[in-house]
């Protein structure tokens, strides 16, 4: 394969930062520059990306993310997926006639978590005050940022929308009710006159003590005027989505005083030298994870990472722990979740056994312990979008195309995603963070606050006895899943990608290619890829797809036709669309000092790698 990239990767030993926009990369680094540390920097990264990436994440969004504490040696988890609302019961959506949560609207809002996650982790493990750290955000939303092609694009998606129904989210994303031009300056004032009152009260109530006043933040958020504010517009307005109705919301002031972000210790898969950490079964990290204990009896290392061997059996492991995934996976404190059995050797041997040399053309979740998989209804999706109100959208799309039934799809104009961010400091601290959620297209803005709220409410289901059957209180299983690995038992990379279903796609692939190839950060990132849709989707309307592969048109014609002659669904996409992976990693260097390296996704034109 051709070593050539379109940016180097970056060598530094003070600190480095890879994330999916160069404005919150660079502010990262900025606060390395000044001192701080890499959950520090981290933050402050998150907070912009907010700002910047409104048509992929906001403060109304969740954040899983994963450290390594290099003076406590160890990794830890902190969950920033919010849970279900207590008014949120099957029996309710049934009541109203659905067999699905809308994608869009009010009513698959959770607890919004990335500032509880976001907080907790300056608090714990930062140095920098709350002031610090949101100046940065408050600055970009006061100032003005530029509006990537794809805001516009977001924006265009759903302008009728706004102007007929949402006019709150008219108000802001249409300044003079147009659709603003790409690369203009935008400013985001509401939502820093937001940020400019929960400071000044923590303040207030914290006095000078930088621990006191992130507490009194997370209360004002989730007890104080933030959470009165999300409970009084939940409760009274009516919002249209795609039951065709207008529905009022579930959300309530106590669903927010309830809820914290919470610490986990990760769970791992040894793959050769390396150790991959992933959250747990509330998330899509086990995966990852079940990938690696099945593809380490591939032996791919004998074949290239472009050739139809590699790529045929990457992508049959991915169907098969997909399938695990949907049956399977789901909140540990509502499921059981035979975790241990699916991630040990002797069931990865098992599922590489049922790899066969032509494609899957079914799902086939696996009886992990022996136990009975309880199946979704997959007709469900086809059957709830032909009788529903699709006139602005059909949910939340991720990067990847949506199902070509409706003209709005057929325009592939993608609404949402995600984002991600990766530090490393000089001392060796780490953090991998994909936030997303609250974006500009997913729920009418909070007219008092000036952003909008998450719908993750949607990757649940309403079957009985489903291990992501939705329950009050209980967090739907999300597609976010930051990563970290360590190297013969050391700490050493952070990384992550948006991309809903496809995130442990992509990061396998490049996580492989930089494993098993020797490939650095930016040659594995910028490799020919692709993905599968091999299952339900996790967004509204879970229409599911089998067998249909999306492959980078610089891939080998041979392993194109190879592919095809396999059995593959074959489509081949444009030449740079498959990922959006951002990577750092550390390693000691001779002398005893920290190495440090960071690649980022030239796809999109607008992640960055820095550092020095």
């Amino acid at each position: 394969m051709d070593s050539f990239t379109t940016r180097p990767e970056i060598i530094g030993t003070f600190g480095v930062v890879s994330s999916t926009h160069w404005l919150a990369s660079q502010t990262a680094m900025s606060i390395l520059e000044r001192g701080g540390n890499a959950f520090d920097a981290a933050v402050a990264g998150g907070f912009v990306l907010q700002i910047v990436e409104p048509h992929l994440n906001g403060p109304g969004g969740e954040v899983p993310l994963i450290l390594w504490s290099e003076k406590e040696q160890r990794m830890r988890v902190i969950c920033g997926q919010g849970c279900a609302p207590a008014l949120a019961t099957p029996e309710f959506f049934r009541q109203k006639g659905l067999e699905l949560i809308p994608g869009i609207g009010l009513l698959p809002a959770t607890v919004p978590g990335a500032w509880g996650a976001w907080l907790t982790m300056l608090k714990d493990y930062g140095t920098m005050t709350l002031a610090e750290v949101l100046a940065p955000a408050i600055s970009y939303a006061e100032n003005g940022f530029p509006l990537v092609p794809r805001i516009v694009q977001a924006i265009t998606a759903v302008q009728d929308l706004f102007r007929a129904e949402w006019h709150s989210s008219r108000d802001v994303w249409l300044p003079q009710d147009k659709v603003p031009a790409p690369g203009a300056l935008f400013q985001s004032t509401a939502i820093a006159k937001t940020y400019r009152k929960i400071i000044e009260q923590a303040q207030s109530q914290g006095g000078s003590d930088r621990v006191k006043q992130i507490e009194a933040a997370l209360d004002v958020w989730y007890r104080g005027f933030v959470a009165r504010a999300i409970d009084d517009y939940y409760t009274h307005a009516e919002i249209r989505d795609t039951t065709g109705q207008r529905n009022k919301g579930l959300l309530r002031y106590e669903d927010m005083a309830n809820w914290q972000a919470t610490y986990d210790d990760p769970i791992t898969a040894e793959f050769g030298r390396y150790t991959v950490a992933k959250c747990g079964p509330w998330s899509q990290g086990a995966t990852f994870l079940q990938q690696l204990t099945i593809l380490r009896h591939a032996e791919l290392q004998k074949h290239a990472p472009d050739s139809f061997e590699f790529v045929h059996h990457v992508a049959e492991a991915a169907k098969l722990a997909l399938a695990d995934r949907m049956v399977w996976l789901g909140d540990p404190d509502f499921v059981d979740v035979p975790l241990q059995a699916m991630l040990s050797s002797d069931y990865g041997k098992e599922r590489f056994a049922q790899i066969a040399a032509q494609a899957s053309n079914s799902i086939r979740p696996g009886q992990p312990d022996g136990r009975q998989p309880a199946m979704p209804d997959l007709s469900l999706g086809e059957r709830i979008l032909s009788i529903s109100d699709t006139r602005y959208g059909i949910g939340e799309p991720t990067f990847a195309a949506l199902p070509p039934v409706r003209e709005w799809a057929e325009k592939e104009i993608f609404v949402g995603d995600t984002c991600h961010l990766s530090v490393i400091d000089q001392q060796g601290n780490m953090v991998s963070a994909t936030p997303s959620g609250g974006w500009l297209s997913s729920s009418p803005v909070i007219p008092a606050l000036g952003f909008s709220i998450n719908t993750r409410l949607q990757m649940t289901w309403m079957g009985e006895g489903l291990a992501s059957q939705l329950q009050p209180g209980k967090r739907p299983t999300t597609t976010l899943s930051p990563s970290m690995a360590l190297r013969d038992g050391k700490p050493y990379m952070a990384f992550g990608t948006p991309g809903g279903d496809q995130q442990d796609q992509w990061t396998l692939i490049f996580f492989l290619r930089h494993a098993l190839y020797g490939m650095n950060l930016q040659e594995a990132i910028e490799a020919p890829s692709w993905h599968l849709d091999h299952y339900p989707s996790s967004f509204w309307p879970r229409t599911t797809t089998l067998n249909k592969m999306t492959l980078e048109a610089r891939m080998p014609q041979d392993t194109i036709e190879r592919l095809k002659q396999a059995g593959h669904d074959v489509k081949v996409g444009t030449a740079w669309s498959e990922g959006r992976i951002s990577a750092c990693t550390r390693e000691t260097g001779l002398n005893g000092q920290l190495v440090l390296r960071a690649g980022a996704n030239p796809r999109g034109m607008q992640g960055y790698a820095v550092g020095r």
